[in-house]
């Protein structure tokens, strides 16, 4: 199918008008942008678009999103981390789910992706116990139904839990640690054997999924799986996406465990590249920021997430300023509690005005809109097709409705789209040339229909998963004394503010 959009305001988003807006028209033939330009000749086109009132720019990119976490949207509140983990993340018990609820359990992250606006993600996929090629499968298949563009990871990890966390030998009764021992976590060797069968079956199918590599984090992963999957990522030319320094319980992990801070052990062992890209990036030290620089490594920043759980606030500017590409995520569906990258945008805006009283230092709306399209689309590693909008790439893209109360009235395109947008104003998105959202409506799937299957299994998952609930609680009274130890720890870095009274615990 064919498309000319005549006479709308274009937010490209590509190297010469950046975030400005301007006047023109956009030419889409099969799944690509054949050209921007005026009056641009409808001849052999399949569909005129009226494009006058309307505003067209790339679609955004969650490129930090948990599609698992879906199943406990809403369920939690007001803990931390690590704490938080206990619930989502069971160390003890978990139950594999089978494929057709990971289906239905993917479905509903992407559906409320497209209908915001976000046409592309980087779904860290995570199963418990272990992932199999099956539950994968049913991942990329929701993806494929939806017609997204996704990158989906193996997420791995395969340390003992208790054995990731600092101080747990000196807080963790004998007999948990036992249990968790007891659980044997998979080697680096059927790591790789699983992720080369992945890339074999997923990898780069239907010119809109790929597969990633995603070790868990440096300190939940040995070295010699840290190593060896950013050495596939490099055979296979894909991202390697991986999560430090989220907590600041995983800044005193570092110097724990390696004498040295999580970035500086990556750079040590060879797992920090251009490939690495940096789940958070919260409690880095301007000596971890070099580091990334030089490596070309890039951050994604999941403003929302972070603020839920404590986690601290990541220091923007700074790696703004050493050149390091920022993309957006919303991090998992139970600490943000959406995939929305309309709300991200807005947060992350805020969030680093009031971080600092030097003003100038906040993000421009410019700067935010960027990180949402194409500096997203670079983390994942595929921004040569997507991301912007030019001739020649893949034609992902939102078409908006200036009329609506959101941008009325009209000022400043660009301040309109972060700070008033919510992803209501979107009347079409489009995905690799085809409109997949129509006037809030999926076209390729059965919304309702999905939604009352998913419904219908939940009774059961929910029962038991509070089973799971009530028997990880086991370990809250040590994580909660580790969590104090951890955040009286003086690291040098200020990324909250310090409770009042004797909280802390030196």
């Amino acid at each position: 199918m064919s498309y000319l959009i005549k006479g709308a305001t274009i937010v490209a988003m590509d190297g010469a008008h950046g975030a400005e807006p301007f006047s023109g028209d956009i030419l889409i033939g099969d799944d690509r942008i054949k050209e921007i330009g005026e009056n641009l000749s409808a001849a052999g086109v399949g569909e005129t678009i009226d494009g006058r009132g309307k505003l067209v720019m790339p679609g955004l990119t969650n490129a930090h999103v948990h599609s698992w976490e879906a199943m406990f949207k809403g369920r939690y509140d007001n803990l931390p981390l690590e704490l938080w983990m206990l619930l989502c993340y069971p160390i003890l018990g978990a139950v594999p789910l089978p494929p057709r609820l990971v289906y239905l359990r993917t479905m509903i992250v992407g559906m409320e992706c497209l209908k915001t606006g976000v046409t592309n993600v980087l779904d860290d996929v995570l199963e418990m116990p272990t992932q199999d090629l099956d539950q994968l499968a049913a991942t990329f298949q929701a993806y494929d139904d939806l017609g997204m563009r996704a990158n989906l990871s193996g997420h791995i990890i395969n340390r003992p839990f208790s054995e990731t966390i600092p101080f747990s030998d000196e807080y963790l009764p004998e007999d948990l640690k036992a249990k968790v021992s007891a659980a044997v976590p998979p080697t680096t060797e059927a790591f790789v054997e699983l992720a080369e069968e992945a890339v074999s079956r997923f990898h780069n199918k239907k010119g809109r999924l790929r597969y990633v590599v995603a070790p868990s984090g440096p300190q939940r992963c040995t070295d010699d799986m840290l190593v060896a999957a950013y050495e596939l990522a490099d055979k296979h030319d894909m991202a390697y996406h991986i999560h430090i320094l989220e907590s600041k319980i995983q800044a005193v992990t570092g110097h724990e465990f390696y004498g040295k801070t999580l970035i500086g052990h990556m750079n040590d062992i060879g797992a920090l590249g251009p490939r690495t890209t940096i789940a958070h990036s919260i409690w880095v030290t301007d000596e971890d920021i070099a580091m990334m620089a030089d490596a070309g490594s890039t951050v994604v920043h999941n403003a929302i997430s972070n603020q839920k759980l404590g986690a601290g606030i990541m220091p923007y500017r700074k790696l703004m300023d050493a050149g390091i590409t920022i993309g957006l995520g919303s991090d998992g569906i139970s600490t943000n509690d959406t995939p929305r990258i309309f709300d991200v945008m807005k947060a992350a805006a805020l969030l680093h005005k009031v971080s600092t009283p030097d003003y100038p230092q906040g993000p421009t709306a410019s700067e935010i809109l960027r990180a949402g399209t194409i500096n997203g689309a670079r983390t994942a590693m595929i921004d040569g097709d997507t991301g912007s909008l030019e001739a020649g790439k893949k034609a992902d893209l939102l078409i908006l409705n200036m009329k609506t109360l959101n941008f009325t009235p009209l000022n400043d395109v660009r301040n309109h789209l972060v700070y008033c947008e919510n992803g209501t104003s979107i009347e079409k998105v489009m995905v690799n040339g085809e409109i997949v959202v129509e006037d809030n409506r999926l076209k390729r799937v059965d919304e309702a229909a999905l939604l009352e299957e998913l419904r219908g299994h939940l009774p059961e998952f929910q029962k038991q998963h509070a089973q799971l609930e009530a028997l990880n609680s086991a370990f809250r009274p040590a994580f909660e004394q580790i969590h104090k130890r951890c955040c009286g720890h003086d690291l040098g870095i200020n990324r909250f503010s310090r409770p009042p009274g004797d909280w802390y615990q030196a």
